[in-house]
């Protein structure tokens, strides 16, 4: 068995891509680039790609029933740190499989190696991104991506303190902070994870007192960072007028202080697109409870007994789908301080 190695990779840690399977090619296309306002890059009929920067990929889309995310890529700064992640991973006697030439290219990178993940979301790690010399075409002026990557995602969980656990061993991901937020009459408290100086790569969310997870896909949303508060309010409003549903109108967040909205993608899963948020000070910050996700506004759109109807069944048939958590990595988990 491979030694575990204790040395920190903090802050060599950042997300990079994302892998959605989806039937829905057409809506994704009209959703990434006229909506949103992202670069799209048409490689088959069953592959897309959409771009946020230089970088050839930040979203990887490939044709099958999911209709969520499939797998999160993690760019890792330098060799040292994808072999100290390697090694742990191995230590803990988790599976890695190095990703083909052909799958690689694919997500724009050299090379990468992929692992399970919490509720089945393959993790893959790389060092290397490819960089386009394809000009971008975006009707946003541009996103925030760099030493913090490329956003962050949020899950449901009923497992949150394994969860938070797994990205602790895996990446050395260290607690933000907590949010107690009540929606729709469902206690939830909210777990924010980084990875660097991004406020969260990762959130976690947990119905109070009740093993259930209402949310049918494996992520609850998606977020990027607009580089304007003109591009937030343009594609707020192209969301609009080319009919995708909304799920939270323009608020901003308690803890993190980033103006955003949430849109609902062709697959079920919302997208938030965010402004601003605060960076973290590793020098002064200190976790700390927050009552409420925020400040002002986020507030539900369109939400009907429908909507409702469908949380209750899939917190229903969360019951009898057991939720994996990798074991192996997550162990007992890291309970709430």
């Amino acid at each position: 068995m491979t030694t575990m190695t204790t040395a920190s990779v903090f802050g060599a840690v950042h997300l990079g891509y994302i892998v959605i399977e989806t039937n829905r090619f057409a809506d994704w296309r009209r959703f990434g680039t006229d909506a949103i306002g992202m670069h799209h890059d048409a490689l088959s009929r069953d592959l897309m790609r959409f771009r946020l920067d230089d970088q050839e990929c930040r979203f990887l889309l490939r044709r099958g029933p999911a209709e969520d995310v499939v797998a999160t890529g993690w760019h890792i700064d330098d060799h040292t740190a994808f072999e100290q992640i390697e090694a742990r991973i191995r230590a803990h006697g988790v599976p890695l499989v190095a990703g083909s030439d052909e799958e690689a290219a694919l997500r724009g990178v050299e090379r990468l190696l992929r692992f399970p993940g919490p509720k089945g979301i393959t993790q893959e790690i790389y060092t290397t991104p490819r960089v386009s010399a394809e000009p971008l075409r975006m009707l946003a002026s541009g996103f925030v991506t760099g030493d913090s990557g490329m956003g962050h995602i949020a899950l449901t969980s009923t497992k949150p303190a394994e969860v938070r656990s797994y990205f602790n061993t895996v990446f050395d991901a260290r607690l933000t902070d907590y949010i107690d937020e009540t929606i729709s009459g469902v206690k939830l408290k909210i777990r924010f994870l980084r990875v660097n100086e991004r406020h969260h790569s990762v959130a976690v969310a947990a119905v109070r007192g009740l093993p259930i997870d209402p949310i049918r896909t494996r992520v609850q949303h998606l977020n990027i960072q607009a580089a304007t508060l003109d591009d937030v309010a343009r594609s707020y409003q192209r969301v609009h007028e080319l009919g995708f549903d909304m799920a939270l109108s323009v608020g901003q967040h308690t803890n993190d202080r980033e103006l955003s909205y949430y849109a609902r993608t062709p697959s079920g899963f919302e997208w938030e697109v965010g402004w601003n948020p605060i960076v973290i000070d590793e020098n002064t910050w200190e976790p700390t409870s927050v009552q409420g996700i925020s400040t002002w506004g986020h507030l539900p759109v369109g939400d009907t007994i429908t909507t409702k109807l469908a949380q209750f069944r899939a917190g229903a048939r969360s019951l009898t789908r057991p939720e994996n958590t990798v074991p192996a990595l997550s162990g007992t988990g890291i309970p709430d301080d």
